[in-house]
């Protein structure tokens, strides 16, 4: 029996879409339907259902990037159905990959870039997980030589990602964040000493804080555990998470050391959908050399063709990111991005500056010497109309912005901060816009006094 009756299908073909048969019900929401629909139809409904999300250009809260070339658009709908996973298959997406592996470790002064290990991921947190699991195997591998226990591992860091504290419980590792010290908003080289131990598979610096942006000073920390090793012994390595700034020091901060011109830096993670610049769904991992990265993580894979090395925790997924991330190295180069990240810098440093004028608000982070953006909080010395970073958040959310206010980490959990992104294609006129809605916010609430503020330790807390 047809779906269909021949002749309801040839009054119903030339329709307008919502004028149709299939848009004249209510679409299933929880359970598939029983027949099938016109492709045009079915699109339109969840084109639909998607405009209900918010503008991804105004989310100025992700760090990710919502901006691309049509290039890219072209690129990534060829590659749709590219396995990265299957190198057999497809062996040149495997050796674009190879390429963009062999490009970032000289980018981040590997010793040999030529002949180091790395890998693209999903993201820099699957990434950020793969260099914890090499700070512990070889950790373990150390210990078990010396004969000594390898129960109890743990890892020293300051105020992270969360991919960090799911690496710790979903890998049986102690995490030793460091609280924030008065003054501080990130960890710092004198605070290390009293964190490491005999036990400590690594220390994880930050080079692009989350909650304020600020990079941790790497090059500092690593001449303190210079120190530890005088005085205990212990050879601590350093991960650094350049989830952001791996991307951006090399182009903007020539003269911060954090990458492999440090020793004791064993590995990078970076995400390159980010401030690489790629669509989402783009990590690396790079390690210093191969011998940092234990053969027992590398798992060689046959049933696809042919023998291949895989040391990602994803198995299969889509190649197109990282032949992207390629193009973005062929077309823009050390200049274009230098341009790029520039333009985003002085946008931010614009931003900040009109902020500050506004006399609300106290500025944390400038854009300048870190990732661009910008952080504020309240004066303490009062504002008029009663209001909080949250209820400016909510107001600016009516005109479609998504700025989040949020507590800093431990410790300093009593200041709120609101915090700004400015990534490729948020433009200086945007940033103008955006000046004008928060100023307009300040004067509803100047002139709408709020009685009863909403509670900052229950506003909603949102970061990437």
């Amino acid at each position: 029996m047809p779906l269909h009756a021949r002749s309801e299908v040839s009054t119903n073909i030339n329709d307008d879409v919502y004028a149709s048969t299939d848009l004249s019900v209510v679409m299933p929401k929880y359970k598939m339907a029983i027949y099938e629909h016109s492709a045009a139809h079915a699109y339109q409904v969840v084109h639909d259902e998607l405009m209900l999300d918010g503008n991804a250009r105004m989310n100025l809260a992700t760090f990710c990037q919502t901006w691309s070339e049509p290039e890219v658009h072209k690129l990534m709908d060829e590659c749709l159905d590219k396995n990265m996973i299957d190198k057999d298959e497809y062996p040149q997406t495997a050796e674009l990959e190879a390429r963009c592996v062999q490009m970032l470790a000289d980018l981040w002064h590997a010793p040999e870039a030529a002949d180091t290990m790395g890998c693209s991921t999903t993201g820099s947190s699957e990434a950020a997980m793969l260099g914890g699991l090499a700070l512990k195997w070889n950790w373990r591998k150390n210990r078990l030589a010396q004969k000594k226990s390898d129960a109890k591992p743990n890892l020293v860091c300051g105020p992270v990602q969360i991919c960090w504290h799911k690496f710790a419980r979903y890998f049986d590792v102690e995490l030793r964040q460091i609280p924030l010290e008065p003054g501080q908003i990130g960890m710092t080289a004198k605070q290390i000493a009293q964190y490491c131990d005999e036990n400590t598979i690594g220390v994880v610096p930050t080079l692009g804080v989350t909650f304020t942006l600020q990079y941790e000073p790497v090059e500092q920390i690593n001449r303190a555990l210079d120190e530890i090793q005088k005085k205990t012994g212990l050879d601590i390595p350093i991960h650094v998470d350049a989830a952001s700034g791996g991307f951006i020091a090399p182009f903007l901060h020539e003269d911060v050391k954090w990458d492999f011109q440090l020793p004791r830096v064993k590995s990078i993670n970076a995400s390159g959908h980010k401030f690489g610049l790629t669509p989402l769904g783009c990590g690396w991992c790079v390690w210093r050399e191969k011998s940092d990265l234990p053969e027992e993580l590398i798992f060689n894979v046959d049933y696809l063709g042919g023998n291949m090395p895989t040391f990602a925790l994803n198995f299969s997924r889509p190649g197109g990111q990282t032949a992207i991330q390629y193009y973005n190295f062929l077309r823009l180069g050390r200049e274009g991005y230098r341009k790029i990240h520039q333009a985003c810098a002085e946008t931010a440093k614009f931003l900040a500056e009109e902020i500050r004028k506004i006399g609300a608000f106290d500025i944390v982070y400038d854009g300048i010497g870190g990732i661009p953006g910008v952080c504020w909080t309240l004066k303490k010395n009062g504002h008029p109309g009663n209001f909080t970073l949250y209820d400016i958040a909510d107001r600016l959310r009516v005109r479609g912005w998504q700025v989040p206010a949020y507590p800093l980490p431990k410790n300093r959990e009593d200041i709120i901060v609101q915090r700004v992104l400015i990534r490729h294609g948020v433009s200086r006129d945007l940033a103008k816009i955006l000046v004008d809605d928060i100023k307009a916010s300040v004067g509803f609430f100047k002139g709408h006094p709020i009685t009863t503020p909403l509670n900052e330790k229950e506003g909603t807390s949102y970061h990437h």
